[in-house]
């Protein structure tokens, strides 16, 4: 029992590594030269960072038996708050600090307070309240575009918005109204929601700013040493593996993982290993989208399109289950190079864009065929 074991943790450790090495193989091969030269190579690593980094955190919440689909859209808010911190003008260090806090700590703000909120108002039941605070943020929001003149108009919007959210946390208090949503549904609607955020903070238009040496160089090749990019990539990956394998809390996350139920009747706070989950979730989104605002030099509120299902891929392929309780950080970031390695690959042997697309979606539909054949032989064995 114990050999199959070693034998199954080694094919899932090793497989991850087995699939880059041939994919690399491959197109080193195939696109020769240009594809062999440490520049390419270096390039490379750059492009994995963003998704690496945001892949880890989504490892964390497939482990948890959790989905995120707004990973994309959380990358491109904290890019836009980012740019938008620079473009104000602030000197240096302070626009650094603005730069760095104002990407990740946005990203933990959208993962703990609004991401893990929403999950533990909804699962809970509290559909009405969180009508009640749209209606609130919208009221704000309308407030805002009254301008010069339109004091009525702005204070009539934040009362009607105040008033709505008043009457939707009486009807949730008094009438115990419940309608509980799954992490999938919430994030799902982020998804649209922080993409459409993006978009308003820039007015649908990129934010510039005036070029920072010293942000920029966190996405720049070095000639000595890997790009600081790619550290933090590494630095990241280090501390999730670490916290998820060898403490109380990631050994808490599994367990959950693999049998909700049984973890609750064990002791462990189910929603609070949830909200914790997805605000770590949110902050590795957030220092992606810091990583994505050097390696722009602007914010882009299109930009990281397609990147939660780049993350849920590199997990999967990294040997995560959907069905939860079983991931690896390093198998993740070997997932993550694989995808790189095929879009880099793609574009050396100058195929069309619809092709880089069907092989990555010809790699997702393999990465979930690969994750259900290791159901269907655990559940076997």
């Amino acid at each position: 029992m114990s050999g199959g074991g070693g034998r199954r943790s080694a094919w899932r450790s090793g497989g991850p590594l087995l699939g880059l090495g041939a994919t690399w193989l491959l197109f080193a091969a195939s696109a020769g030269a240009p594809f062999l030269t440490w520049a390419n190579h270096e390039l490379m690593l750059l492009q994995t960072a963003v998704v690496g980094v945001a892949a880890v955190g989504a490892t964390w919440i497939i482990v948890a038996g959790g989905i995120d689909l707004a990973v994309g859209s959380t990358i491109a808010v904290a890019g836009m708050v980012g740019a938008l911190a620079l473009r104000s003008g602030l000197s240096w260090p302070a626009a650094a600090a603005a730069t760095t806090l104002a990407g990740s700590l946005v990203g933990f703000v959208i993962g703990a307070l609004v991401t893990g909120a929403l999950l533990r108002v909804l699962l809970a039941g509290g559909a009405a309240l969180v009508a009640g605070w749209l209606a609130q943020t919208m009221g704000a929001l309308s407030a805002g575009e009254a301008g010069a003149g339109g004091d009525l108009v702005r204070w009539v919007a934040v009362a009607a918005g105040v008033a709505a959210a008043l009457v939707a946390w009486l009807a949730s208090a008094r009438l115990r109204w419940s309608l509980p949503l799954s992490p999938f549904i919430v994030t799902l609607g982020l998804w649209g929601a922080l993409r459409g955020l993006a978009k308003g903070l820039g007015g649908n238009q990129p934010v510039y700013f005036p070029r920072n040496d010293d942000l920029a160089a966190l996405m720049l090749p070095r000639t000595a040493l890997l790009p600081i990019g790619v550290w933090v990539m590494i630095a990241v990956a280090a501390v999730a593996a670490f916290v998820l394998r060898r403490t109380v809390f990631g050994r808490h996350v599994q367990a959950f993982g693999q049998n909700r139920e049984a973890a609750r009747l064990s002791g462990i706070e189910v929603v609070g290993i949830e909200r914790r989950v997805y605000a770590i979730g949110g902050l590795c989104a957030g220092v992606a989208g810091v990583l994505q605002l050097s390696y722009l030099s602007m914010g882009d509120p299109t930009t990281a399109q397609g990147y939660e299902l780049k993350a849920i891929a590199a997990a999967v392929i990294g040997g995560a289950s959907l069905a939860g309780g079983t991931g690896s950080i390093l198998g993740t970031l070997l997932g993550a190079l694989v995808m790189t390695v095929v879009d880099n690959g793609c574009t050396k042997l100058e195929f069309d864009n619809w092709v880089q697309d069907v092989a990555t979606g010809a790699i997702i539909v393999g990465a979930v065929a690969l994750d259900r054949l290791r159901q269907q032989r655990a559940a076997a064995r």
